[in-house]
């Protein structure tokens, strides 16, 4: 009995020390050897995932940004786990890296373009750039474990610096994360320009309608390029509730960035009532404005509008207006696919590096109707290359089942890069539509 009661208790023991040798400190004395050793388990992939993790809890930050590091190279779904851990890390770097390798997981290639592409340390501080490009964001089909999202938005609403807080509310964003949406709003009373910025664009890609109170006190903010992205955050979630706000701004509008912004955001709400603004901005000189003004009158949908809008549509000389003449004639039924027809126009487009982002969402909005997809379908087979690229995208977010035969088409395109868009686009469809 006493043999037996000795082998368990050794047993147990053994057991013991190998769960605090995974929690310990590495015992490596020189923090340059631990930084090495945690670059060098890199190398041994998901095998060495067990190594790393103590790693995390050394004393030292350069190890513990080499493990997060060696961890993001690793790349697996067992680096989910140790990535969560180190969010909670106190030092602002390894937050940032934590949540953009997380982000890196189910976005491959993040990595190198996002914030840690330029982080870099001055002193206790992280200095960052922020781009005002940021339109990453992960396909529909892909599905992201809630304690992810839930990791980013408590770094987003309370991380150790500012910096780490516009980083994960970016990282938000780009996964879709509707559960944080909370964490953004609590973001946005940062007072911090970066991270209010960020919030909004994350609010913008998660594209939640009742969302849309949570950024009306940033309508009026004395920072232009914030007051903008919430104009265009409020217009994006087409919440009713907004209009009042969205008129107030632009009878207040310090300058024509502001009132372009306001006026467009109002005409991404269909109301009637607003049809005196639209009249009002149609022939401005401002081409914006103009542009702004055609959207309106596209979403209130009155078919009297056509002879006015076509005679502007032949006349008009600047690419932003026409493009929307064009958006505003189809959606009131102009689907003609003939050489100058408004919706062969904006197809047309998608050829342009220049207009293809103004151009792509008029026909993700437009192909919500069949119609308007099955005269899309008899121009796919003499698209160009980027043309069927971009409206395999559209098709994707907007069309239907009678969408699968057109992808599926395309999936047997001769060119490589066509076939692997419209395959994504049918993954993509299948997820929304099933």
């Amino acid at each position: 009995m006493a043999t037996r009661f000795s082998a368990l208790f050794l047993l147990l023991v053994g057991v013991c020390g190998a769960i605090l040798a995974q929690q310990a400190p590495p015992p490596a004395a020189d923090a340059k050897d631990r930084v090495k050793a945690a670059r060098e388990l890199a190398k041994q992939g998901s095998a060495a995932i067990p190594a790393l993790t103590p790693y995390l809890s050394d004393p030292e930050v350069d190890v513990r940004v080499e493990a997060v590091k060696s961890l993001v190279d690793i790349g697996t779904q067992h680096s989910i786990d140790p990535l969560l851990k180190a969010t909670r890390d106190n030092d602002p770097e390894v937050q940032i890296r934590a949540a953009e390798g997380l982000v890196n997981f189910y976005y491959p290639g993040y990595i190198k373009t996002g914030w840690t592409a330029s982080v870099r340390r001055v002193g206790t501080r992280i200095m960052s750039r922020f781009s005002d490009t940021n339109d990453q964001v992960i396909d529909p089909y892909i599905q992201v474990r809630p304690e992810v999202i839930q990791a980013l938005g408590r770094l987003a609403r309370s991380g150790s610096s500012l910096d780490s807080r516009a980083a994960a509310a970016r990282a938000v964003g780009v996964l879709r994360g509707k559960a944080a949406i909370d964490d953004l709003a609590a973001a946005m009373r940062s007072k911090d320009d970066a991270v209010i910025y960020e919030s909004l664009v994350a609010m913008q890609k998660i594209r939640d309608p009742e969302s849309a109170p949570k950024i009306f006190f940033l309508l009026r903010d004395f920072n232009e390029k914030i007051q903008i992205a919430a104009l265009e955050t409020a217009g994006l979630l087409r919440n009713p509730a907004a209009l009042p706000e969205l008129k107030e701004s632009l009878s207040r509008a310090r300058n024509n960035k502001v009132r372009r912004a306001a006026l467009a955001a109002i005409a991404m709400i269909p109301d009637p009532a607003n049809r005196p603004l639209f009249t009002q901005y149609f022939n401005d000189k401002d081409e914006g404005l103009r542009a702004a003004s055609a959207e309106g009158f596209a979403r209130i949908g009155t078919g009297a509008d056509v002879s006015m809008l076509q005679t502007a549509f032949e006349s008009e000389k600047k690419m932003a207006p026409r493009l929307s003449q064009a958006f505003a004639l189809v959606s009131l039924g102009q689907n003609a696919t003939s050489e100058f027809a408004p919706l062969t126009y904006l197809v047309n487009t998608l050829n342009s590096k220049s207009y293809r982002g103004v151009a792509l969402p008029f026909l993700v909005e437009l192909l919500r109707r069949r119609d308007n997809r099955e005269a899309v379908y008899t121009i796919l087979p003499r698209a160009t290359k980027d043309e069927k690229m971009q409206l395999a995208q559209a098709l994707a977010r907007s069309g239907g089942t009678d969408s699968v035969a057109p992808l599926e088409n395309l999936v047997r395109d001769g060119d490589a890069d066509v076939s692997d868009e419209a395959g994504r686009a049918l993954r993509n469809l299948r997820a929304r539509t099933t």
